[in-house]
């Protein structure tokens, strides 16, 4: 997926030793269709060399003011302008207090003071006793009140020995900011309730009952979401995929526990996006020990009782939030798709074939409500998801 293709990103690296993450940025950064521009300050020199960085990134490295490589000598300007993006990462505590005070004396403070309506992104990456000083503090929200977009920083293990806040996010959490902040925020402010995955019910400590759901599209449609500006909970049934970064993951096992997660945050959502593929019933006389073979070779005998419907539960709650279900068929997509919108009372349905969906990374949605339905062409998931997110907001009411 290009989800960076035609974007042309000046990075500039300051003095610390998070610079050695940069070199994996630049390489998955190109990989999503990127142009990178490096500008290093002469502490970053210290850390990673010019080499590296202009090897990978397959252009010129940029260090000093007087560059005579640019045509006019005038790197501060020229490299800005028409670029979709800087950002700096790692940004030290030195380099983070220039910019509050719009200090430019060297090549990189200076284009981030020269560079007109070209956004501005930093990573911090320092000590975690820096990062809580009032100064650096104080600092940060200058930034953030000129428009400058603060990503992260992290907490975890730091190189002084010391664990706390102030570590730099790692390349791809930087590569997810980036690629989020060129979204539309069409949900922003908005909470968002998803669920993904299987459900699994138990028939002994050791056998399950399933499906072949991997959990992919409520994934994409969790990080859609986010992406959009929205707070984000993604109620998860069992699934070997990461949370996508920025989203709030609930982890359960079997339908009911996924019904019981759920109204326990719906009410505070706007939106519900029902994606899971919910087990309709559950064994009632689930053995407490595993089962054992008899001699006659019989299997056993299970009985089944249904489970909570949680979309409707949901679409039936006083002031609760905007619903979308999904439905996974095998045959007569519209038709059946239709039936259980309207059967479940919600404003949209999403549709898709399962022996087409399940597992894969490409799928084609059709979108259903009030008005009929409309057909997506064949997507990846997470561009499906980016439809999607995109086709809720403006139905949503004020």
């Amino acid at each position: 997926m290009a989800e960076l293709a035609q974007k042309r990103i000046v990075l500039g690296l300051t003095g610390g030793i998070a610079c050695y993450k940069m070199a994996e940025f630049v390489r998955r950064a190109q990989e999503l269709g990127a142009t990178i521009d490096v500008v290093m300050t002469e502490a970053a020199t210290q850390f990673i060399t010019p080499l590296t960085m202009q090897a990978l990134s397959g252009r010129p490295v940029y260090l000093n003011t007087w560059d005579n490589r640019v045509p006019n000598n005038m790197a501060h300007i020229s490299l800005t302008r028409g670029a979709d993006a800087i950002m700096v990462a790692p940004a030290s505590t030195d380099f983070m207090a220039k910019l509050a005070h719009g200090l430019a004396d060297d090549l990189l403070s200076t284009l981030c003071v020269a560079k007109g309506n070209c956004p501005l992104l930093v990573a911090p990456a320092m000590n975690r006793e820096m990062w809580v000083h009032p100064a650096t503090q104080r600092n940060v929200r200058q930034l953030r009140a000129d428009g400058v977009g603060i990503l992260g920083p992290g907490e975890g293990d730091q190189a002084c020995g010391e664990v706390g806040d102030g570590r730099m996010l790692e390349p791809h959490e930087l590569l997810s900011e980036l690629v989020a902040f060129f979204q539309p925020k069409v949900l922003s402010g908005k909470r968002v309730l998803v669920t993904a995955g299987p459900t699994s019910e138990p028939i002994d400590p050791v056998r399950v009952i399933t499906n072949r759901s991997s959990g992919k599209m409520g994934y994409a449609v969790a990080q859609a979401a986010r992406e959009a500006g929205a707070h984000v909970v993604l109620v998860s049934g069992p699934t070997a995929l990461p949370t996508p970064y920025g989203v709030a993951r609930i982890n359960v096992d079997s339908a009911r526990q996924m019904h019981a997660a759920v109204m326990a945050e719906a009410r505070g959502a706007d939106v519900f996006i029902s994606v899971a593929a919910v087990a309709d019933w559950h064994v009632v006389n689930a053995s407490d020990n595993k089962l054992k073979k008899n001699a006659a070779g019989s299997a056993p005998q299970l009985t089944f009782a249904p489970n909570p419907d949680i979309l409707a539960d949901v679409a039936r709650m006083t002031a609760g939030p905007w619903c979308v279900g999904f439905a996974a068929e095998t045959e007569n997509l519209l038709e059946y798709a239709e039936a259980k919108r309207r059967r479940k009372g919600v404003p949209m349905l999403v549709g898709n074939l399962a022996q087409q969906a399940m597992n894969a990374d490409l799928t084609e949605l059709v979108m259903l409500d009030d008005a009929g339905h409309r057909q997506l062409p064949e997507l990846s998931k997470i561009d499906a998801a980016r439809q999607l997110i995109r086709a809720i907001a403006p139905r949503l009411p004020d």
